[in-house]
């Protein structure tokens, strides 16, 4: 193994393990979603770091994706996903369709094994970008101005969640209707998951740094944004069904309304 990789491999396999080991004594599955914000930036901090925090690509990196990290780590803190209780309600919905053995084994290889995996594999471009230090350029002003967007973008989307999720506890407690159930309005009314979007968005961002790293627009630091994106894929249609079945109007916003990528309403 290259020098350079087996710190970030490291701490890799340490947050899998410990996140495989938390989940077998607390029995809540979302250690890594409670990471998933946080080591993507330390690993990509360890190509800055070991360039001496002399490359400017590689600390231009390791700033944006701080930011994202931030930014995530606080959204997902006021949802109160690090508060005892605070697992993911869509793990339970699974787990209930699981035979006991099934789940412990998707535990092991995907929950905690798996997405650790790709959180390693989505700082790849780093590496590439540590591995070729050349001066910034176009390419990564274009890829530093399109993740600040998305990141702008992800922030909007999760405001306007958040406001619509409070809007409803409050209307629960005075005992009104609980109406659609679900946000369509402002980024929502343009995309299902616009949150969904601009949260992959940035890391093809990333990914076009190692483009102007290399010079080659298709290198192999692609599987991780490319893995992502299939992730969130499939996150979102699970969601999207656990929604279906509670909301019968739903099925009316996925016919108008574009998946993931912003666009305008169908008909």
């Amino acid at each position: 193994m290259p020098p350079e990789l087996v710190l970030p491999v490291l701490i890799a396999a340490a947050v899998a393990g410990a996140c495989l080991v938390l989940s077998w004594i607390f029995q809540e599955f979302s250690w890594v979603d409670r990471i998933w914000s946080i080591v993507p930036p330390v690993y990509i901090g360890t190509f800055a770091a070991n360039a001496g925090w002399s490359d400017p690509r590689l600390n231009l990196m390791t700033a944006l994706t701080a930011l994202w990290g931030l930014r995530l780590t606080l959204n997902y803190a006021r949802k109160g996903g690090y508060a005892p209780g605070g697992e993911d309600y869509r793990w339970s919905v699974l787990r209930s369709r699981m035979p006991r053995w099934a789940w412990e084994l998707f535990n092991i290889g995907f929950i905690s094994g798996y997405q650790n995996f790709l959180l390693l594999l989505l700082a790849m471009p780093a590496w590439l970008a540590w591995q070729n230090r050349t001066p910034l350029g176009v390419i990564d002003a274009v890829a530093a101005v399109g993740f600040l967007a998305l990141l702008v973008g992800e922030t909007v989307a999760d405001q306007q969640q958040w406001e619509f999720q409070q809007d409803r506890k409050a209307r629960k407690a005075r005992g009104e209707p609980d109406g659609k159930g679900f946000v369509d309005t402002g980024l929502w009314a343009w995309s299902r998951h616009p949150n969904f979007f601009c949260e992959q968005g940035q890391w093809w961002m990333v990914y076009l740094f190692s483009i102007a790293a290399t010079g080659s627009p298709l290198n192999i630091s692609i599987i991780g944004a490319g893995l992502l994106t299939i992730l969130f894929d499939g996150s979102a249609r699970f969601t999207e069904s656990i929604t279906a079945s509670k909301y019968p109007l739903y099925k009316t916003y996925q016919h108008t309304v574009s998946r993931m990528i912003p666009w305008m309403r169908r008909a």
